[in-house]
Parts: C-alpha cells; sequence; structure tokens
C-alpha cells in the first residue's frame, strides 16, 4: 500500500506530528481542520458561523491540494464544544455542500485544539 501526503499553504499547516491529508489509491484521509487562518495561524474571530465557515473553507483547501473538491467527500465528522451550535453549523454546511450529502455524524467534545469550537475531518474518494 502506498501512501502520499498532502500539504497545501492555502489550509494552516499541521500543529503535530500528521499530514494535512493522506491519499491511498483512490481514497483521500483529511486530517481535522480548525478556524485558522492559514496565513497567521491564528483562530479567527467571530460566532460560530464564522468559525465553521474557516474550517470548511480551510478543509476544502486540502480537498483541492489532493486533486478533489467538497463534492468528493463521503464522510464527514463534525466535533463541537457546544451541541448547541447543531443548527448554525448545519447552515454552514448545507452552504458548503450539495446533494447527495456525505455521510456525517457530529459529536459534542469538552475541548478543541487551540480554543476552537469546531473541528472538521473528512474521507474523500477521487479519481
Amino acid at each position: 500500500m502506498s501512501r502520499q501526503s498532502i500539504h497545501t499553504d492555502a489550509a494552516p499547516a499541521a500543529i503535530g506530528p500528521y499530514s494535512q491529508a493522506v491519499r491511498s489509491g483512490q481514497m483521500v484521509f483529511l486530517s481535522g481542520q480548525i478556524p485558522l487562518d492559514p496565513a497567521t495561524g491564528v483562530l479567527v474571530g467571530g460566532d460560530i458561523s464564522a468559525q465553521a465557515r474557516r474550517a470548511f473553507d480551510n478543509l476544502k483547501a486540502v480537498c483541492e491540494a489532493a486533486g478533489g473538491s467538497l463534492d468528493s467527500i463521503v464522510r464527514i465528522g463534525l466535533y463541537v464544544t457546544d451541541l448547541g451550535d447543531f443548527a448554525a453549523v448545519n447552515a454552514v454546511m448545507a452552504d458548503c455542500f450539495s446533494a447527495p450529502y456525505p455521510a456525517r455524524s457530529t459529536i459534542e467534545v469538552s475541548a478543541l485544539p487551540k480554543g476552537a469550537a469546531v473541528e472538521v475531518d473528512a474521507i474523500m474518494v477521487i479519481g
């Protein structure tokens, strides 16, 4: 099995010993993206909608670096620090994707890196 690391400067650099994504065959496994500004590495300000939008924009950049798009995603994992934000994050996701939507789980967590309120990871199939 071959693995190819995916990297783009259009998304935040990894903040640990991992790749932004790894491609194996037609599958691409995208690491979690939090709402960091890729130019500064600083968490974006604003409400949960602004944070979710930035996280999805970061995910989109990694998808494109791997040769795909958000429409190539088959599964999304959403992690939020407050399930009360579910509707707002859902609305942002609805703006980013079209039917048929990816499979998804949404999980409330106690904390996320750098104090983010949302993180998103994904599996994409290309080719």
